[in-house]
């Protein structure tokens, strides 16, 4: 199942179901008016969903429109919380180089993770505004999970369960007040302005075989003005996300609507498959003696899509320009 918000005045947007092409919806105002409403009800009005989605596909849904994903809201516009791993080990090496602090391994096993704001998530195709280009413009292309309410103390082998939503986001990234900000110990507030999600959110069982183990085995293709940045492998995530869930909850319950990313898609052999952040190319350029790739300035523009195994986009993309 595919599921959307569109804009209706109010702030949590109005709940669509999508068609697996992504060309068509229908309301689910019936059985609920927003997303979080329907992550809140998820049990009683799951099947009800589904059976919508199924007559989209089929052409029967009454009411069906042409979906246009420009207009299209996150999928959560707010969330009660929002949590971003960093799953992938390669990407935080490179990082630590990147911000000229001391490369620690993770001697303890347990992935990082910080909570970011969730009161503001962005569109996939709204403008990205930042207040100036000297603080270092960066997106972090991302997969992440929406989910029920998952117990305190979880498993990892159970946590999988609360997955009800899979999406694809951009963490866009403020470098140049990064270092002070992770330095200081309190984490990250201005180094992290809103957040953008692709227009669709999906059930895990649309990923078909690229839902492996726990992980999203896809490309998350990353153009930058029209030229190919990256497609790194999702699914070589060092954590699966039962264990990201299970690191989440391990002292507090957590309720429908949490949000949870894996933190920049990245590969051990990123300069074969690029990268999904200027950061990461910015720590290669400095390891093989090149002049750094420069940060993003105003007019520029940000692609990013996943597609499935049958080559058709699975969330659809997050298409940005970056503005003043």
């Amino acid at each position: 199942m595919k599921l959307a918000t569109l804009p209706d005045g109010s702030r949590d947007g109005w709940l669509v179901v999508v068609s697996r092409d992504l060309k068509g919806a229908a309301s689910a105002g019936k059985l609920a008016q927003s997303m979080q409403e329907a992550l809140d009800g998820w049990d009683e009005i799951h099947a009800d969903l589904q059976a919508l989605y199924e007559d989209l596909n089929l052409g029967k849904a009454a009411g069906s429109f042409r979906f246009d994903p420009k207009v299209a809201l996150a999928p959560l516009p707010r969330a009660y919380q929002w949590l971003d791993a960093s799953a992938f080990l390669s990407h935080g090496v490179l990082m630590q180089r990147a911000l000229g602090l001391e490369v620690s391994p993770q001697v303890d096993a347990k992935p990082l993770m910080y909570q970011g704001g969730s009161d503001d998530f962005l569109g996939p195709c709204a403008p990205a505004c930042f207040p100036s280009e000297a603080h270092g413009i960066d997106f972090e292309g991302e997969f992440g999970v929406i989910l029920a309410d998952t117990p305190m103390g979880v498993s990892a082998e159970a946590a999988e369960a609360s997955i009800r939503l899979v999406v694809q986001l951009n963490d866009w990234s403020l470098r140049g007040l990064a270092k002070r900000e992770m330095a200081s110990g309190f984490g990250f507030l201005q180094a992290k302005p809103s957040t953008a999600f692709a227009p669709v959110a999906v059930t895990p069982d649309e990923l078909g075989p690229a839902w492996v183990d726990g992980r999203i085995k896809l490309p998350l293709n990353v153009t930058w003005n029209g030229e190919t940045f990256g497609n790194p492998d999702g699914g070589k995530m060092d954590y699966r996300f039962g264990q990201l869930i299970a690191h989440a909850a391990a002292t507090r319950r957590l309720r429908a609507g949490t949000i949870l990313g894996t933190g920049t898609v990245s590969n051990a052999d990123a300069e074969a498959v690029g990268s999904a952040c200027v950061s990461e190319r910015r720590a290669l350029d400095a390891i093989a003696g090149r002049e750094p790739t420069a940060f993003l300035r105003y007019g520029d523009r940000v692609r990013m899509e996943a597609l499935g195994p049958d080559g058709q986009a699975l969330f659809g993309a997050i298409d940005q320009v970056v503005s003043a």
